[in-house]
């Protein structure tokens, strides 16, 4: 049996970023498999850059990442109450790629923040995605507020309750894959 391919997303561009260790403790939690990150450092959506070059060399790989995993993870911070934007530019560039490489695909929603943890974007991520038709993981948001406390110096959660929130979704992630296969 073949080993599940996960896709990282973060829409936190920051080397230290807090969204990027909630992905890397979920994949960790999540058990066995593969897994990459996809990079969100793509050009901003032009439909004249479209039309000249069609989809840039960048999105092409993310788009195939997509294609290649079984299940995608998302971690999107909250900025300003909504998802990034570079999260939104990546998905503006997804769309234009036919067929639809996130149709049917497993995905799970993560974030961490301020106060909220992140939950307006999670609400906004959502309805970003809403086109797309994902598998997308219903029920309670996973948000771990408090960001900047939330971590060791290892990026590890230091709270054993969401620990075990995480790892249940995670296990709710690894159950609809082997829906989809």
């Amino acid at each position: 049996m073949k080993k599940i391919k996960l896709l990282a997303i973060s829409g936190s561009l920051r080397k230290a970023s807090k969204n990027t260790a909630l992905l890397k403790e979920a994949i960790n939690l999540f058990g066995e498999c593969n897994y990459e990150f996809g990079d969100l450092n793509l050009p901003l959506y032009n439909g004249d850059l479209e039309d000249k070059i069609g989809l840039p060399k960048e999105v092409t790989k993310l788009v195939n990442q997509i294609k290649k995993c079984d299940a995608l993870l998302i971690a999107t911070p909250e900025y300003n109450k909504m998802i990034p934007g570079v999260l939104k530019n990546a998905l503006d560039w997804i769309s234009r790629h036919k067929p639809q490489p996130l149709a049917g695909k497993p995905l799970a929603l993560v974030s961490t923040a301020g106060r909220s943890g992140g939950e307006v974007s999670q609400i906004t991520m959502k309805h970003a995605l809403g086109s797309f038709n994902t598998r997308f993981l219903q029920g309670g948001a996973f948000i771990v507020p408090f960001a900047d406390k939330a971590f060791d110096k290892n990026g590890q959660l230091i709270d054993e309750n969401q620990q075990e929130s995480l790892k249940l979704l995670m296990g709710r992630l690894r159950k609809e894959i082997s829906f989809v296969n």
